[in-house]
């Protein structure tokens, strides 16, 4: 398990919530605005959810998903909805090698999630990339996922170093801190022979599973 340690307190400021980047409507947000998103929402029992106004499986998804991760940031009703339900309607039928290529136009969403510094978006975001390194878990293609991720950890991980230790910040019940430990030791488990060093030099006190 993870020896957790501290290495020396964050800067002033560094937990304060920071504005969208880059500021303005997301390019998720413009599409909805414009129609381009086929989904709606309805409602099923009272429960709202999305309906997609064409049949998912044609969609192109390299399009697609880099889009939805980008609505990840989105907080008004309904962009949240569409964004957090059509994601992962859409990384349910992605398979890992797919996914694997897709990685390079995934990570600048993924971390201006993070850089947002909002919990609510960062639990969605760091449980978002669990999903995806899972993908294939159990056959062929466990892994791909995983080992794609590994180049762009100084991308993600600096915001992971700044709330690893942090556990009073929660989303509902859930402890962020935990979440983040959890989610380093399922990159190391997926991410190949190169994962534990480069997690390492951005998480110093790390250790291996």
């Amino acid at each position: 398990m993870s020896t957790r340690k501290d290495v020396g307190p964050p800067s002033a400021g560094a937990y304060r919530e920071r504005p969208i980047r880059p500021a303005g409507p997301t390019t998720f947000g413009r599409c909805c605005q414009r129609g381009d998103i086929p989904v709606v929402m309805e409602h099923n029992r009272g429960l709202p959810r999305i309906k997609w106004l064409k049949d998912i499986k044609t969609l192109d998804r390299r399009h697609f998903l880099p889009l939805f991760f980008d609505g990840m940031v989105e907080t008004a009703h309904p962009y949240s909805l569409f964004a957090h339900q059509g994601v992962m309607q859409l990384l349910a039928l992605v398979g890992p090698t797919e996914l694997a290529e897709l990685v390079p136009e995934l990570i600048r969403p993924i971390k201006n999630a993070l850089e947002t510094r909002n919990h609510a978006i960062m639990y969605d975001m760091i449980k978002l990339v669990q999903v995806m390194v899972k993908i294939g878990e159990g056959t062929v293609g466990e892994g791909e996922v995983g080992r794609a991720l590994v180049p762009y950890y100084h991308n993600i991980l600096p915001v992971f170093r700044l709330y690893r230790n942090k556990h009073t910040v929660k989303h509902g019940q859930q402890n962020i801190a935990h979440l983040i430990w959890e989610t380093l030791e399922m990159l190391q488990k997926f991410g190949g022979e190169n994962a534990f060093i480069n997690i390492k030099s951005q998480i110093p006190d790390y250790t291996c599973l």
